[in-house]
């Protein structure tokens, strides 16, 4: 494996790549200047503190002091992070990194760590946006690294379940599948973030609609606390009581560290259509969609794209939105439901593009914004040199909230929108932020802007996050948002469950 960027998404980039990217964006966006591009600080000139631990006794195998391994396992990857990276800025290290191999190494750091008075942050793939992998607080931290513990333990095909290691990354966990069998969970970080870190955070992946969240995909999870072993029992559903995996699911690393989950697993699908719509009016393509949520057909891909999103997707022509509209099925053709689909979309006057089938054809617009969606990681890589600004927030909101949300956010700031995932009784919009930086001031100028749009949010009545979880960034709002009871009772299993505190501090509670 490639190894990972002190700074960047993936492997250390090219400079002359990333001037280029640079280039191109400027010039098809307007924003920053190629000619004033600042490089990133080598990692040669990063300086770290000291540890303020040691390694124990016999950990050696499993656990390090590099300054490399603590550097890469500093930040997650929200703007914030890109750029405190980039300037060489990593006061907020680890001081220790541990990769266990095992459940009983991540046992002997949970009772060290107690002991000690060592915070423990569990990591996955370090995909975090929400500053939920940083160990932004006083004291020694400890960075648990579980990507060691990678492996598919069990396969039953009559059920169609999986039990997975949660450090398992997406591609990872696919290709330890039977060819027949596949998990339909396609995260934007897919190539890089974990099944424990999608159960940690409640991810959304592949369907826009029906199976939104990770957690409609999980059949039972496993985590050590220090109070204990929480294991739930493998079922298709249950109504005993609160559940069990609703607990870990969504619990950042507070309350537990997942070490392993049974999945639900699907066939391969052997059919499947998609078809770009075109929409001259944003607000028809919004009521097309919510048509498309109501109707009872569960397109597996469902996501509207304004016009100057779908433009800079490289799919539109930036006078009309996009929606993407996808079938798929491993037991029947889907074509007729398509079909249904496109009356619907036809009656909010949606001009349909030509429909492509899953054995390929011609580039069309679903496959350049599928193609962008996947890239866009990486195009990151270049903002902090070029002086912009860009990031993304997003929410979840009822049908009937959502114009009056929607007019506020963009009279508030310049962005575009997508519609992620549709439901029913409403959707998620996604945000992009794209501006021009105040060198030097780009954490100011964006924490500013992310206060304004939270309160927005709340105030409108849509939730701080639909999929990109809490961690510290969204922690305030989200102490507005949850029930003031239930908030006394997360803080009640908490103190139960780590009763040193140890676990991530500042997430959830």
């Amino acid at each position: 494996m490639t190894a990972a960027s002190h700074w960047a998404w993936g492997a250390e980039p090219d400079p002359r790549e990333l001037r280029e990217v640079a280039r191109l964006f400027a010039d098809h966006t307007g924003l920053g200047d190629p000619a004033a591009w600042e490089p990133p600080v080598p990692f040669d000139r990063v300086r770290l503190r000291e540890p303020r631990v040691p390694v124990p006794a016999g950990w050696s195998a499993f656990c390090t002091a590099d300054p490399h391994d603590r550097a890469v396992r500093t930040y997650g990857q929200a703007y914030r992070d890109l750029i405190r990276a980039y300037r060489g800025d990593f006061r907020s290290a680890p001081d220790l990194v541990a990769l266990p191999r095992d459940e009983d190494e991540i046992t002997r750091v949970l009772e060290w760590a107690a002991a000690e008075g060592v915070a423990v942050i569990p990591r996955g793939g370090g995909t975090s946006v929400t500053g939920g992998v940083e160990a932004r607080f006083d004291g020694p931290a400890l960075c648990l690294d579980l990507s060691r513990m990678d492996r598919v333990l069990e396969v039953d095909p009559v059920s169609k379940a999986a039990l997975v290691q949660a450090g398992a990354r997406g591609p990872r966990l696919n290709a330890q599948l039977p060819p027949a069998l596949q998990l339909r969970f396609f995260p934007q970080s897919y190539e890089f973030s974990t099944l424990g870190g999608w159960i940690a955070t409640r991810a959304g992946g592949h369907f826009a609609t029906l199976h939104t969240h990770i957690d409609d995909l999980v059949e039972s999870v496993r985590a050590l606390t220090p109070a204990g072993t929480w294991e739930s029992r493998r079922l298709p559903g249950s109504g005993a009581g609160p559940s069990p995996d609703r607990w870990l699911l969504g619990s950042e690393g507070a309350l537990g560290v997942i070490t392993r989950a049974w999945i639900r697993v699907q066939d391969r699908p052997v059919h499947k259509v998609s078809v770009a719509v075109r929409f001259a009016e944003w607000a028809a393509g919004v009521a097309a969609v919510r048509d498309l949520a109501q109707s009872g057909l569960h397109p597996a891909n469902c996501r509207l794209l304004d016009a100057r999103e779908a433009a800079l997707a490289g799919g539109g022509d930036g006078r009309h939105a996009v929606l993407i509209v996808g079938f798929e099925s491993a037991d029947h053709p889907v074509d007729d439901l398509m079909a249904r689909a496109l009356h619907v979309t036809a009656g909010h006057g949606g001009r349909a593009g030509q429909p492509r089938q899953a054995q390929g054809a011609a580039a069309t617009e679903d496959q350049t914004w599928k193609s962008s969606f996947t890239r866009m990681p990486y195009l990151r890589n270049a903002y902090p040199g070029l002086g912009v600004i860009a990031e993304t927030f997003e929410t979840s909101i009822t049908w009937d909230r959502f114009p009056a949300l929607h007019e506020a956010i963009t009279a508030e700031t310049a962005v575009t929108c997508r519609l992620a995932f549709a439901y029913p009784d409403g959707s998620a919009p996604y945000y992009t932020v794209l501006m021009a930086a105040d060198r030097g001031a780009e954490l100011g100028q964006w924490d500013a802007l992310k206060d304004r749009v939270s309160k927005l949010i709340l105030h409108h009545g849509g939730t701080i996050t639909h999929h990109h979880a809490v961690g510290r960034d969204h922690r305030p709002y989200y102490d507005l948002q949850r029930p003031g009871p239930f908030a006394l009772a997360l803080r009640a299993a908490k103190s139960a469950l780590d009763p040193a505190g140890i676990l991530n501090p500042g997430v959830l509670v």
